[in-house]
């Protein structure tokens, strides 16, 4: 049975860091989204050239280094600045992604979390057996955002509409984890997802054990459950 990613997400603000800590804190792999995306745009690289061609010379410092909050103004102050990143930076990230991803996995995991933003509706979904989505109030995003950021309220209200509404992340996610509360309460939720993973999980191998592996013998068996995407 192959091992799963499940991918970890949610708008700006929501929270989904601190369950990722968390996961991470019980000894899961994480992937970090957001920590790929900066590897990739090291200085000299060609995702950062493309970035600079796209959003202007000022994203980049005296040095060659990527000015991240410059560049979070240019590109979340629209839909089409958001899709235009997404296009330079996700087919390196999903390449580095898979590779840490492998490595886990090379090491005994069978199951690792991939904290990011930017998974549902993109490419890096197709990779994810399982989504959680970490959903928060507006209200609450937009103070988080401007608090982390330290940006005015004008502009986190921006950043966070030019990301994909909260409706279509619900739609997509196999899990919600709702972060309206405090932190306990929070954790407690990543917790019931974490037991509720590990028993779907155990089930998939239990009839993986006693049934014929999806896509081997005489034919290809068309198996249309996640667990058995290529």
């Amino acid at each position: 049975m192959k091992p799963w990613i499940v991918g970890l997400t949610g708008r700006s603000g929501c929270g989904k860091s601190t369950v990722s800590e968390h996961y991470r804190a019980k000894g899961y792999a994480v992937l970090d989204c957001d920590r790929a995306a900066r590897e990739v745009a090291a200085p000299g690289s060609s995702c950062l050239n493309q970035l600079v061609q796209a959003f202007g010379p000022e994203i980049v410092d005296a040095e060659g280094r990527l000015q991240r909050r410059m560049l979070a103004r240019k590109a979340f102050s629209s839909e089409e600045g958001t899709a235009r990143l997404t296009q330079i930076t996700h087919p390196a990230i999903i390449a580095l992604l898979v590779e840490q991803a492998e490595q886990a996995f090379s090491t005994g995991a069978e199951m690792v979390f991939a904290d990011g933003a930017v998974i549902v509706g993109h490419s890096f979904e197709a990779y994810c057996q399982r989504i959680i989505v970490v959903d928060a109030p507006d209200d609450v995003c937009v103070a988080r955002i401007m608090k982390r950021d330290e940006i005015d309220r004008e502009a986190a209200v921006q950043r966070l509409a030019a990301q994909m509404s909260s409706e279509q992340l619900r739609k997509a996610a196999d899990y919600v984890i709702e972060n309206h509360a405090d932190r306990m309460t929070l954790l407690q939720q990543a917790d019931q997802v974490l037991q509720e993973l590990r028993k779907e999980r155990n089930e998939h191998r239990e009839k993986s054990e006693t049934s014929a592996d999806c896509g081997t013998g005489s034919g290809a068996v068309d198996c249309s459950d996640p667990v058995c995407r290529p």
